[in-house]
């Protein structure tokens, strides 16, 4: 008995030890804080060199368009390419009308995913002529099914490298986490200067803020393929290759399927934001309506999104499960294929047969504009009062606290507190890693702007991941609970941010916990949905042996599904912060203030291109700071586990 309980003991004291060890740290630095507070912090950081540097460089790309040989050989031609293949995408859909893209999209439902999926996606898509954006919406459809399934292409293969080589994987990972913490105005001009605006350049925009999730997600399910079956399978004399697409492969087919619905929500939720590049859509029916303070309309734009985020999840989701679990007889394979040419057929004939369906009717379009902002009216009349009260009482006892700690604390304080934290709780690394950020910061002369940032991003992230593992635990147990939330998870998450800014505004002013609460609602779904997939994913027979050895709920979930979860929870988390990063910009344009209002001012001004830029690569050094050590943490605390 004795043996056996000194592990636990053994590790209850690490735990102990560690928790006392962070919180004396937080003791040390308020200590510090008291004594040296106001003194050695930085206004601006250095001399803003590296903001000049990057200003001159912008200039310079500008300015060798038409001589460089890169542009005229490269960026060129691939401007071309994606510009006629989204021309001939939206010609192709203009041509087959509403009919024929119905009857195409319920077609390719019904074969990949069932029935009901061919009837959830043909009332999707005749949603879109009720709310009268039938031709946004297939211009938005073309340039997401472009941009995924680029992403799709290029991602899978690499990450597949990335679970089969660690020093690949080492590599890239810091790459991934620039494109996808880099907010959007800051990389938007950079792609502009060498894609010019409009198709092409929304096309590329959305790829690279897309394309990680599916690297990612299939780096883990390769990754956590059980050992004993790929040994089994080499035992066999099974070649590598045979190995990958026998075993692994099939057996990672469902975290697959979680990164490329995360891909899509991705390309979904860059919609918007490519509008301001000229990029075609229903970003250009929201930017429309929210230019004249219409929350109506933007919000009947965002629906229409949200409609194609639900049907584009549920389908690929249904086909996943329906692959490889059972093979169609012949006579029904037969059935499916003939309903689904009749459905084409039907859908491409019929404005021949009546000419009258040739074009959406008029008569058949029931905007949602004037309801909502009826309610916008009302809820900004009654609520204002209340949510303005519980923002000044968020704002006194949590977000000033916090700020005026990073704020005034010495900059070379925070950049040792900073790294021996990660010491703590990981490794050197991390702490090297940590340090230099901060002082990254600094060296691009926005450290005051940084703090206020991190001041958010703290808060934003910590709401995010408690979210994440309270919900995200639920929906992973509860079939039921999954089936109801996740149209309000994929809602959440494609939704447009410009589209909910506008009542959040309405109800909790400029502030920054505008901002803050922006950034959960954008942020939550993905944690959730991610945590969601790796509780569902623990195989039954481990939670029977718990139940059967008499766990009660709370300790199957604490003690068997959480642990056995931890590498998707820890992309989860990754997720999270990295999805709060992107809203830090958005939360510069409602009162956030630091780096995103440097972001739009230098996305606004050319002048100000250099400052802009420094802001994107500030907000992507805090970005892999808190990635590095959250993550290094939560593998130190997997191989202590393990160990015992």
């Amino acid at each position: 008995m004795t043996s056996v309980m000194a592990p636990a003991l053994t590790m209850s004291r690490r735990r102990i030890g560690l928790g006392w060890r962070i919180v004396g740290l937080l003791v040390l630095w308020v200590a510090l804080w008291w004594w040296l507070g106001g003194q050695f912090v930085l206004e601006s950081g250095v001399p803003a060199a590296a903001q000049d540097w990057l200003q001159a460089t912008v200039s310079a790309i500008g300015d060798g368009r038409l001589t460089n040989p890169l542009f005229i050989y490269v960026f060129t031609p691939i401007t071309s390419a994606l510009n006629g293949v989204y021309n001939g995408g939206v010609w192709l859909t203009q041509q087959l009308g509403w009919t024929g893209m119905t009857g195409i999209g319920a077609a390719l439902a019904l074969m990949v995913a069932g029935w009901r999926m061919a009837v959830l996606t043909a009332l999707g898509m005749l949603s879109f002529g009720v709310l009268g954006l039938w031709e946004q919406s297939m211009q938005t459809l073309v340039l997401v099914a472009i941009s995924v399934a680029l992403s799709v292409l290029i991602g899978i293969p690499v990450g597949i490298a990335c679970g089969l080589s660690n020093r690949f994987r080492r590599l890239l990972m810091p790459i991934l986490d620039t494109l996808q913490i880099m907010p959007s105005f800051a990389y938007l001009p950079i792609i502009t200067l060498f894609f010019l605006i409009g198709p092409p350049a929304g096309i590329l925009a959305t790829l690279v803020y897309a394309i990680p999730p599916t690297i990612r997600l299939t780096d883990v399910g390769i990754r956590e393929v059980a050992a004993s079956s790929v040994e089994a399978s080499r035992s066999l004399g099974a070649t590598v290759r045979q190995v990958l697409t026998d075993v692994q492969l099939p057996m990672s087919r469902r975290t697959r399927v979680v990164g490329i619905n995360q891909t899509v929500m991705a390309a979904l939720s860059m919609v918007t934001v490519a509008a301001v590049i000229a990029t075609p859509g229903l970003g250009q029916a929201v930017l429309g309506s929210l230019q004249i303070l219409d929350v109506g309309g933007a919000f009947n734009s965002g629906l229409a999104i949200v409609v194609v985020a639900i049907v584009l999840d549920r389908v690929i989701s249904a086909a996943s499960r329906r692959a490889g679990a059972h093979r169609r007889t012949g006579r029904l394979r037969l059935t499916v294929w003939g309903s689904a040419a009749a459905l084409v057929v039907l859908g491409a004939a019929l404005p021949a047969v009546l000419p009258s369906t040739a074009k959406w009717n008029s008569a058949w379009v029931h905007p949602i504009s004037g309801p909502v902002n009826v309610g916008a009216v009302w809820a900004k009349e009654h609520l204002y009062p209340y949510t303005m009260s519980f923002t000044e009482w968020v704002t006194i006892w949590f977000i000033n606290p916090l700020e005026s700690l990073l704020l005034n604390t010495p900059w070379f304080v925070i950049v040792a507190v900073v790294a021996a934290l990660a010491l703590i709780v990981g490794h050197w690394k991390p702490a090297i890693v940590a340090a230099s950020c901060l002082i990254g910061c600094a060296l691009l002369g926005l450290w005051p702007s940084s703090m206020v940032t991190l001041t958010q991003v703290i808060f934003a992230a910590t709401i995010t991941m408690i979210l994440g593992l309270v919900v995200g635990t639920w929906i992973g147990r509860s079939r039921w609970a999954d089936r109801v939330l996740r149209p309000i998870l994929d809602a959440g998450q494609v939704l447009p941010p410009f589209v909910y800014l506008v009542p959040c505004l309405a109800l909790f002013g400029p502030t920054r916990f505008t901002a803050i609460f922006a950034a959960v609602v954008y942020a939550s779904p993905a944690a959730i949905k991610i945590v969601g997939e790796g509780i569902a994913t623990v195989a039954p027979n481990t939670i029977e042996a718990a139940r059967s050895m008499g766990s009660s709920t709370l300790q199957e979930i604490g003690k068997v599904q959480l642990p056995m979860a931890r590498p998707i929870i820890l992309v989860a988390l990754n997720q999270g912060i990295i999805y709060v990063m992107a809203m830090v910009v958005i939360g510069g344009l409602v009162g956030g203030g630091g780096l995103g209002y440097d972001v739009v001012k230098g996305f606004a001004n050319e002048s100000y291109a250099g400052t802009g830029l420094a802001a994107g690569f500030a907000i992507v050094l805090l970005g892999v700071m808190l990635d590095r050590v959250s993550q290094s943490a939560g593998r130190v605390r997997r191989t202590s586990s393990h160990a015992v």
